[in-house]
């Protein structure tokens, strides 16, 4: 696509400024020519790959673009000569290292780290990235080999203590004198454990140099603040020769050693190939785009141009979708209307959307192709649903994507036999129209949209889901209802951007662009309440567009630590990075007067993990403008504590020239509108509307059209780069340079009671999930414990009128389906006694508890009258501490329940909207403290306020419900919640009766045992008929006299969990999943013990146990860990007086190996099965806890070997420098996880205790799988988790390991061409990450 050349001689003419700016993408690559004094700018849209024609797609732009604007030839063959031209300017965005990072075309890296470390960027958060995938799949480390430097340091004093402040203190004084002891970067005490062996390091790179490599990242322990180490690297490696030498330190000066190692190693694997593109780019210019009149800029993921020559691999991630950002917050926006604006960018293979307010929002912890990037991007988040994306009739529900179509094949109306895509909903609806969309599909590439093959496949879908269902369905309804869930699928992010963070949506403006955005964006807006939507004219280029509008930005970052009082005390360092960008910037060429600064200081309370980046207020009040930004994301503040400073950052900018605002609010309020004349349209065409059918729609040309213009829908507005739908009731206004979209209010969809509609079955699966998330959020926000609001240990759901499970947001694996249990008891036990503004709580086993430290709230939605329960909505959290004999509340020694805490089987958190303060006393603290040895809650306020949270999530719920019941009425929405049931139950029972009719007849059986020698036993019965199962545990050993007893609800959620995984495909997670099930678990055992039995151990540990059997009974892998390894330290309490000490807890779980299967390796070093915790990083490890992380890897050879290899499991060394209680709680010390078809059993765990005796000798001691430790300081507790059982016999040569595909020496597999990202996809991994 070109626009027409310029048809004035340019022959005499002064030499021509031209600015250029190309957005390259991965099908596509967008010119813009802006050439000064004229008003028509020049539009290039070509192939971003056509070797058959030219070399680069963006030279090729340029050579275009040249050419229509001087009316002279340019030839291919040879360099572009810039000496002609005044000025020219050249901007880019660019997906070179996104390809490079999803394809891993990447240079050959090299890493040095601490020794101990080896693995531990390939073991990462230790979390999988999909909850429920049986072969886990993580994005293998982009490094290809590895070599540990022999160096230690680590921060002297710990946050947690409590009393930091005096401790603070003493360290000064002692570094006065201790030479081991220095300043760090941040200010902090730094103590030099073990100084660098150069000789080493010069040996080892020596080595690294004569195998090949050039390229190397050096990333230790705390060299955000000790820089010393990584500096003597760099200045060794230097002398060798190497070519590219990243030092964490420098590239990304930050705490955190795992997110600032894949950075790193990233900014190495990158950079190489980025510098080689742009070398080849400058090629194509005879002065190499050096000369005075050259200008080459390219856009950063965080929104800013940067030269050419600083331009690196790290920032260039997010390189094009940047430029969209920028694009439409400088043509929608205007600060005088400060109308917010949310970005709605639909592409080919994905929708991208972000938000506006008169500031880019940006984030700093990212994932991109499975690597942390840790780095200022927009924030930018990308959901599963673009013009590409397959469309699946399945399971009685509609679902679009993930998985896309792409550009070969194609959606089916590409003519190359490509499936039903959104594209194909589109043009079959008649939203695409053939004649007005570009003749380049076929096998030719020279025919048009084929709109019979998208009649044919529809009417023989619609045939399909009418036999099916029963319901007659027309191929236009079918297709209707794919557009319909798949605007729903884009809606989802936008609620979780906007109302999850405390804005409402219906406030803002939408602004929508990119390809098949204006064929969506009325029924988008409809769907969020918005009343107006803003498309530019450019809107299909318009990531190229907001590249011409940028501005030209560099950034510094210097580490910071302790408590912040005042700007002053950080103004000297404040100053000295403004002085650093603006030299850059001056560099750069932009003048002084145009150069402002943007100061961000990273800022959190202690004890809490939830940082905010504060930009400078208008007055310079940090801590006021960080108070205030903390209520509105988390609903509270903490007065009491200290605000602490992690980095201060400075964002120097080059204000663009061109930099002027172009939203449409001025235009809008002055230009003279009417309606079209009659007869303005270029023709009518068929299109089909949901309320309406067929409707003869006319078709207009935007070129035709002037300022002011209205246009009544239905209408379609149609021009050389954007196909935009008018729907019904929608008023379009014409203006210069955009259109608008003005919305009346939604009306209300009427549905049947009776006839379940699949089409909204698929909406409402959407909606009562949605309800589930955003009780999550508000969970989040307004909590305050870090187990709640940092780790995500909580789950939210809403259930029937009788308790049965509807929705439940897939947070924690073993709450799935157990909280359904402690809703029913409540609803059956105390329902008579319930009145409107009543909440529950309770935790204890006998009431579908699973252990105490998990607290149910439970809140009945009444009806409007306040006389019937019409749902319910319960909030379930971990609560650090609930009391009993020891820290933390999960002490491995228990024999009795007591022993573990407070528990109640029920009592009125609230009564008649009055919290119940005096008996949520007595729950938490009077009652566990009156046993022997035992404490009431240490974290008691805590709790209180984590309590409080969950009552507001709940509100939250009821209020969504509410919203949900007036637009469609109750009994729809219960007829609804009924239907969804259905479907879940549907799908257990295909899948059930397919195994029966391979599987000895439907009966399936399995046991395994746990250490102490009991045993767990199943037998699976399968009616091949109907689809009905029992899961009988028969056989299963009696409770035992220890912690590892497990609540009958737990076994359930087992159940749910191991089905999900097994059906590998989106259902409903609700109590349809069990419904075909009869689960049969005699009283008195371990997974159904006595009212008495001790069961913290149960939820974590044999609840893998559990999932094992289930999963070796179906055959479906071999085992996996089997365990989480709880490991758990501490102080305080009450002493042997009584007193109460203060003090800290500490609780975490290890990953160890995961089973092979029938057609893969095991992963090593991950969690598997009922959870998925991240890890604290070593950094955060070590500045917050009194601890030294010693070694943190994969254990060597601990994976069953097989045809297909276990995972292996981890070794976690930790070294305690005060006294502290340790508790270690393990499963699989002694009975190894097997392995299936011959393939050999894990490695069982081993944990050891290096004991210092008085004489200075050490001990190293088997403490088995439990134990209650005092440890000494210089005492070590060492872990080595299980790995994973093998599949299959041996026939010799296989390695452990993932099995992953070798592609270019990096061992790791190509990326799939769409992956989620963006604040949304990061909060959702999180929650999935516990």
């Amino acid at each position: 696509m070109e626009s027409t050349p310029m048809q004035n001689d340019t022959v005499g003419d002064p030499k021509l400024s031209i600015k250029i700016a190309i957005d390259r993408g991965g099908t596509f690559t967008d010119c813009l020519g802006i050439v000064q004094g004229r008003e028509q700018d020049i539009l290039v849209k070509i192939l971003s790959q056509d070797p058959a024609n030219y070399a680069d797609a963006p030279r090729e732009g340029i050579r275009r673009i040249l050419e229509l604007a001087t009316g002279k030839s340019f030839s291919r063959s040879e360099p572009i000569d810039t000496s002609q031209f005044q000025e020219l300017s050249i901007r880019m965005g660019t997906t070179v290292a996104t390809n490079a990072l999803l394809e891993r075309k990447g240079e050959r890296v090299a890493l040095l780290i601490t020794e101990g470390f080896a693995e531990s960027l390939k073991i990462g958060l230790q979390s999988r990235p999909k909850l429920f995938d049986l072969n886990i799949v993580k994005p293998d480390v982009l490094y290809e080999t590895v070599v540990e430097v022999s160096e230690r340091v680590t921060p002297e004093g710990y946050q947690q203590s409590p009393t930091y402040d005096d401790d603070m203190l003493q360290i000064e004084r002692a570094a006065e004198r201790d030479p081991d002891l220095v300043r760090g970067l941040n200010g902090q005490i730094i103590r030099v454990l073990k100084k660098i062996d150069t000789v080493k390091v010069k040996a080892d790179l020596e080595k690294l140099y004569t195998d090949g490599f050039r390229s190397i990242c050096v990333c230790l322990v705390h060299s955000y603040t000790f820089l010393e180490h990584e500096l003597e690297i760099q200045k060794i490696a230097s002398e060798i020769g190497f070519t590219q030498i990243t030092l964490s330190c420098l590239t990304l000066p930050m705490i955190k050693m795992i997110n600032r190692g894949m950075s790193a190693t990233a900014d190495t694997y990158l950079t190489p190939v980025v510098q080689q593109y742009i070398k080849g780019f400058q090629s194509g210019f005879k002065d190499g785009l050096k000369s005075s009149n050259t200008r080459c800029e390219f856009m950063q993921s965080d929104g800013g141009l940067v030269d050419v020559r600083k331009f690196s691999g790290l920032r260039a991630v997010l390189s094009g979708p940047a430029g969209g950002v920028v694009g439409y917050a400088r043509t929608s926006f205007h600060p005088e209307e400060n109308v917010p604006v949310i970005g709605f960018d639909m592409g080919g293979t994905s929708t991208d959307v972000s938000r506006f307010d008169g500031s880019f929002e940006h984030t700093f912890e990212n994932s991109t192709a499975g690597i942390s990037i840790m780095a200022p991007q927009l924030d930018i988040n990308t959901v599963a649903a673009g013009g590409g994306s397959i469309l699946h009739w399945r399971h009685g529900l509609f679902a679009v994507g993930p998985d896309s179509a792409g550009a070969h094949p194609g959606p089916a109306c590409y003519r190359k036999g490509g499936p039903l895509a959104i594209s194909d909903a589109n043009a079959f609806t008649g939203r695409l129209i053939p004649d007005y969309f570009p003749k380049i599909f076929g096998k030719r590439e020279n025919e048009p949209l084929d709109v019979e093959i998208t009649r044919q496949k529809f009417t023989e879908l619609a045939k399909q889901i009418s036999a099916e269902t029963g319901q007659t369905k027309t191929p236009e309804e079918v297709a209707m209802g794919f557009i319909e869930v798949a605007n729903e699928t884009m809606a989802k992010p936008i609620r979780a951007l906007t109302e999850a963070r405390g804005f409402d949506t219906s406030s803002h403006h939408l602004a929508c662009f990119g390809g098949a955005g204006g064929q969506h964006a009325c029924a988008i807006a409809t769907s969020l309440s918005i009343r107006r939507v803003i498309v530019h004219r450019y809107s299909l280029v318009l990531s190229a567009y907001g590249m011409a509008l940028a501005d030209t930005v560099h950034e510094a970052q210097r580490p910071a630590s302790g408590a912040f009082k005042s700007t002053e005390s950080v103004q000297p360092i404040i100053d000295e990075l403004k002085a650093e960008v603006t030299k850059e910037l001056l560099t750069d060429g932009v003048t002084k007067d145009r150069i402002t600064h943007e100061v961000y200081l990273n800022l959190r309370y202690q004890g809490t993990d939830n940082s905010i980046m504060v930009l400078e207020p208008a007055g310079g009040d940090y801590l006021a403008e960080f108070t205030r930004q903390h209520f509105r994301e988390y609903s509270f503040t903490f007065p009491d504590k200290q605000v602490l400073l992690e980095d201060i950052r400075v964002r120097g900018i080059g204000q663009s020239l061109d930099a002027v605002n172009e939203s449409p609010y001025e235009e809008l309020r002055s230009v003279k509108t009417s309606d079209v004349a009659a007869g303005a349209e270029d023709r009518k065409s068929a299109v089909y509307f949901t309320q309406s059918g067929w409707v003869d729609t006319p078709v207009y040309c935007l070129e035709t059209l002037t300022p002011g213009s209205i246009i009544h829908g239905p209408a379609i507005i149609i021009d050389k780069t954007q196909t935009i739908v008018v729907e019904p009731r929608v008023k379009a206004t014409i203006l210069s340079c955009h259109v608008i979209l003005d919305l009346q209010s939604s009306q209300a969809r009427e549905l049947s009671e009776t006839k379940i509609d699949p089409i909204s079955l698929s909406i409402f699966g959407h909606r009562f999930m949605s309800i589930a998330e955003q009780m999550g959020r508000t969970f989040q926000k307004t909590a305050v414990s870090t187990n709640i609001k940092e780790r995500l240990d909580f789950s939210c759901a809403m259930f029937s009128p009788e308790g049965r499970l509807v929705a439940n947001a897939p947070h924690v694996p073993v709450h799935l389906g157990s909280m359904e249990y402690a809703v029913r008891f409540q609803n059956q036990h105390y329902r008579s006694t319930l009145k409107p503004g009543d909440v529950l709580c309770s935790n204890h086993p006998v009431a579908g508890g699973v252990h105490l430290p998990d607290i149910t709230v439970m809140t009945p939605v009444w009806d409007e009258a306040g006389e019937n329960i019409i749902f319910w909505v319960a909030s379930r959290g971990h609560h650090s501490d609930v009391g009993g004999i020891s820290p933390g509340s999960m002490p491995s020694n228990s024999r009795f329940l007591y022993e573990e805490g407070a528990a109640a089987v029920s009592y009125k958190l609230v009564s008649n909207g009055k919290f119940n303060e005096e008996e949520t006393r007595n729950f938490l603290y009077d009652e566990p403290s009156q046993y022997e040895g035992c404490s009431g809650s240490r974290t008691y306020n805590d709790n209180v306020s984590d309590l409080r949270a969950a009552i507001a999530a709940n509100r939250k719920g009821a209020q969504l419900i509410d919203v949900l019941i007036k637009e469609f009425g109750l009994p729809v929405v219960h007829a609804y919640m009924n239907a969804i049931t259905d479907n879940a139950e549907t799908a257990v029972k295909a899948f059930l009766r397919k195994v029966a009719r391979t599987a000895n007849n439907g009966r399936l059986s399995f046991e395994d045992y746990l250490d102490d020698g009991s045993v767990i036993k199943l037998e699976i019965r399968i009616d091949a008929e109907t689809g009905l199962a029992d899961f009988d545990f028969t056989g299963t050993s009696q409770e035992a006299f220890n912690c590892l007893n497990t609540p009958k609800a737990i076994t359930h959620s087992a159940v749910i969990y191991s089905l999900r995984c097994l059906i590998n495909v989106d259902i409903p997670l609700n109590q349809g999943c069990l419904a075909p099930i009869n689960v049969i678990i005699p009283e008195g055992t371990i997974l159904n013990p006595s009212r008495y039995a001790a069961v913290c151990a149960g939820n974590s540990i044999t609840s893998q146990r559990v999932t094992d059997v289930i999963l070796g009974a179906f055959k479906a892998m071999a085992a996996s860990q089997g365990c989480v390894n709880v490991f758990a330290f501490g102080m305080g309490g009450k002493d042997a007086s009584g007193k109460d000490v203060p003090g800290f807890g500490y609780i975490e779980t290890i990953a160890g190996g995961h089973g092979a299967g029938p057609s893969w390796h095991g992963t090593s070093g991950v969690h598997v099965n009922m959870t998925n915790t991240r890890c604290a990083d070593p950094e955060v490890y070590e500045s917050r806890y009194p601890v030294i992380l010693r070694q943190w890897t994969l254990r060597k050879g601990s994976g069953g070997r097989g045809k297909f290899n276990g995972g292996e499991g981890c070794v976690r060394d930790v070294e305690f420098r005060i006294p502290l209680s340790v508790s270690m709680l393990s499963e699989r010390r002694v009975m190894r996880p097997y392995g299936v078809d011959g393939g050999e059993p894990g490695g069982r765990g081993v944990n050891l205790y290096v004991k210092k005796e008085a004489d200075g000798r050490e001990r190293i001691i088997n403490i088995g799988g439990k134990m209650e430790l005092k440890v000494s300081p210089g005492e070590r507790v060492i872990i080595n988790t299980p790995g994973g059982g093998g599949w299959g016999v041996a026939s010799g040569g296989e390695v452990n390991g993932t099995g992953a595909i070798k592609s270019n020496g990096t061992g790791v597999a190509p990326m799939s061409t769409f992956e989620p990202r963006g604040s949304v996809h990061n909060w959702t991994m999180t929650a999935e990450g516990v």
